[in-house]
């Protein structure tokens, strides 16, 4: 099982913004533990959320960890409810969705979970990295 926090962070709304990834727990009796930070471009902060998640997923892929069971954590309602219910009425968001719905297929087991900003420093920390590096370049 793996368990993967995701957070973003955005200066100004919308604004640049980043997202930070950390992925623990065990895959194929190998015990996992990586910390990822993604540049999400210029967005709302609700965007930089699915962008990071999202981002999260298609690494997940690209690693070949989707046949096991993966617990993704985020601390945005917004995004968790929208995923949990299917469904959005905001036009922005439904290319996320449509994006989750895409990638979803590709896991054996996939659950997304909020939790509370303080349950999610580590993802917090390199969301925050990957923004201060937006302005570096």
């Amino acid at each position: 099982m793996l368990r993967v926090y995701v957070d973003a962070a955005t200066k100004g709304n919308p604004g640049p913004s980043g997202g930070g990834v950390v992925v623990t727990g065990t895959f194929n009796d190998e015990v996992i533990h990586e910390q990822l930070h993604f540049p999400l471009g210029t967005c709302s902060n609700h965007e930089a959320e699915f962008r990071i998640l999202l981002a999260a997923m298609e690494w997940l892929v690209e690693q070949h960890y989707t046949q096991t069971t993966i617990l993704l954590h985020s601390d945005s309602k917004v995004t968790v409810q929208t995923i949990d219910k299917n469904y959005t009425g905001n036009p922005i968001f439904q290319p996320y969705l449509t994006k989750f719905k895409e990638l979803e297929p590709h896991f054996s087991m996939l659950l997304v979970q909020w939790i509370p900003e303080n349950k999610n420093k580590g993802a917090d920390n390199l969301a925050r990295q990957a923004l201060r590096k937006f302005f570096k370049n």
